[in-house]
């Protein structure tokens, strides 16, 4: 068998052995087996960004509506007692950049800052509510309820 064969079986097989200059050897990866590597390692890197795209929340999903409930009412109420008079449609309890309708509903009536949720229109709405102690106008004291609509 002459040298040239030898060689040629050598280099077809996946790891090959060759001789560096100072007397030591190392292994060599062919091609196939390298680009083999990187597409497993990308398509778990795209599972991984695809899958975690899909189990977090959208970026208003009741994410505004809770804390500006809270503002909504600390602006409100006095003493635990909610005003349905000059519910708050701006101001530092409405989110930068975003609208709010507020709604106090009893059962004797029904109070909103003139702001409704857009109908379906597409536009993400979040919605938040709390049983409040609302004051009427002939001075009782009913339970109602304060829902705040937030949406951009």
């Amino acid at each position: 068998m002459s040298s040239s064969s030898t060689r040629e079986s050598a280099g077809r097989r996946a790891v090959a052995r060759c001789r560096i200059d100072d007397g030591t050897s190392r292994a060599q990866t062919t091609p196939v087996v390298a680009l083999i590597a990187l597409f497993a390692v990308c398509t778990g890197l795209s599972l991984y960004a695809t899958t975690l795209g899909a189990v977090t929340p959208d970026e208003t999903e009741n994410a505004l509506a809770e804390p500006t409930l809270e503002r909504v009412y600390d602006d409100v109420s006095e003493g635990g007692v909610v005003s349905p008079v000059g519910l708050p449609s701006a101001g530092p309890a409405v989110p930068d950049g975003y609208r709010v309708a507020v709604a106090v509903t009893t059962p004797t009536g029904t109070w909103t800052n003139r702001r409704h949720p857009p109908a379906s229109s597409g536009v993400p709405v979040n919605h938040a509510e709390r049983p409040v102690s609302v004051a009427t106008g002939d001075g009782d004291v009913v339970w109602g309820t304060l829902d705040v609509w937030v949406w951009r």
